[in-house]
């Protein structure tokens, strides 16, 4: 067991191959002797996840000789990372069931839908997370956070969970007004466990 207390992320390749578990505590405040040791003796289910792309190692990233995002983060990176952002282990399992897209009536925005199950031996608590990119932007992010949820489950329970997707949140950069606006034609909106395309299902939205 490895317990990495850094600011930022760290290319933590031996250390995956040599350690059962890794737990990233970040810069832990007064009680973080506390917290580590209540999630090392399982006291405590940890169920966190990463808010930063954990790479391999610098090889994966470009020079840093201008301010373009181009090959960075999770919404431009296009290699596979060691460990990718919203990515997150707990001491339980999870099955997420297919995700279904809400048209919006009325008054309520659009959404997204799908099951969450605990299918493992603990109370847990999983992040689910939905990203929208734009096919035909072919320059633009390859997938952006637009919304999450936290559910937390008992052993063999299922919920439903449900994210709103409003219109604003399919706003993207137009460079012919240099403005954020929805602009018409297709969407995808991809729903899962971490931002790994692994972990994700995509719907097709037509707006």
């Amino acid at each position: 067991m490895l317990v990495c207390c850094s600011g930022s992320a760290v290319a933590l390749t031996p250390e995956q191959l040599s350690c059962d578990a890794i737990l990233q505590a970040w810069y832990a405040g007064e009680q973080g002797g506390n917290a580590m040791a209540d999630v090392l003796f399982g006291d405590y289910n940890p169920g966190g996840k990463l808010a930063v792309t954990f790479y391999k190692d610098d090889t994966q990233l470009p020079d840093f000789d201008d301010y373009r995002m181009q090959g960075r983060t999770y919404r431009y990176f296009r290699g596979e990372p060691l460990y990718p952002f919203g990515y997150g282990l707990s001491y339980t399992t999870f099955h997420v069931g297919k995700a279904k897209y809400i048209e919006p009536r009325g008054d309520k925005p659009a959404a997204v839908s799908l099951t969450v199950t605990n299918t493992g031996r603990r109370e847990g608590t999983e992040v689910v997370q939905l990203y929208l990119r734009r096919p035909a932007d072919t320059e633009g992010p390859l997938k952006t956070l637009r919304g999450y949820q936290r559910v937390t489950l008992q052993p063999g329970q299922t919920k439903t969970v449900v994210i709103d997707m409003p219109r604003e949140n399919f706003e993207v950069w137009d460079a012919l007004t240099n403005s954020m606006r929805v602009l018409p034609g297709q969407y995808e909106l991809m729903v899962g466990t971490s931002s790994a395309d692994k972990d994700l299902q995509k719907i097709t939205v037509t707006l």
